[in-house]
């Protein structure tokens, strides 16, 4: 047996398995941009984390409170979609929380469902205002203190929309996308 060969070998396996690690360490410093329901997502400086989704009932005490302003029921073929979100400024200034058009419910054919707007006391302040080193709901809301403990952010959807799942929610926020595949 040539021993210089195993000595190669062994530096061979040394550097190989060097490399394996600092690769594996740096895996977790990346900011997922494509996450489940449940999970943080990080746009600059707000994590958004999506508390449920739901398809809402008209008819239901609860639902009612969420669907404050809409019509009731909702047009022909159409449904109403709530996902309930907490988002926290983890920035050193204030910030503008995404519009409408920055929220996006997207099926797996590619139809895209804008955010509407919504009068319920539930209601994330689309377009709002988020204070530095703070979150939404706020403490004492309706929001924080009703069973999802997240904001409502409120979309009108096909009826048959659930067929076409995966659905995923899209946030645009200062230049940087992120997904949510929602749990629906």
């Amino acid at each position: 047996m040539n021993p210089g060969r195993g000595r190669t070998g062994a530096l061979a396996v040394a550097l190989s398995l060097a490399v394996v690690l600092v690769g594996a360490a740096g895996c977790g410093d990346e900011v997922k941009k494509d996450v489940v329901e449940g999970e943080p997502l990080e746009l600059g400086e707000l994590r958004f984390n999506v508390q449920i989704t739901r398809f809402l009932n008209p008819n239901d005490p609860e639902d009612g409170v969420y669907l404050a302003g809409q019509q009731v029921p909702p047009p022909a073929g159409q449904d109403y979609l709530g996902v309930f979100i907490e988002i926290d400024n983890e920035g050193s200034e204030d910030a503008r929380l995404p519009t409408a058009a920055d929220l996006t419910v997207v099926d797996t054919t590619g139809q895209a469902f804008e955010a509407i707007d919504s009068n319920s006391p539930f209601a994330l302040d689309l377009g709002g205002n988020i204070d530095a080193h703070s979150g939404v709901p706020a403490p004492d809301t309706p929001a924080a203190s009703g069973p999802t403990q997240g904001s409502i952010v409120l979309f009108l959807v096909p009826s048959n929309v659930g067929e076409n799942r995966p659905l995923e929610l899209e946030i645009t926020y200062r230049g940087e996308d992120g997904t949510v595949e929602l749990d629906i």
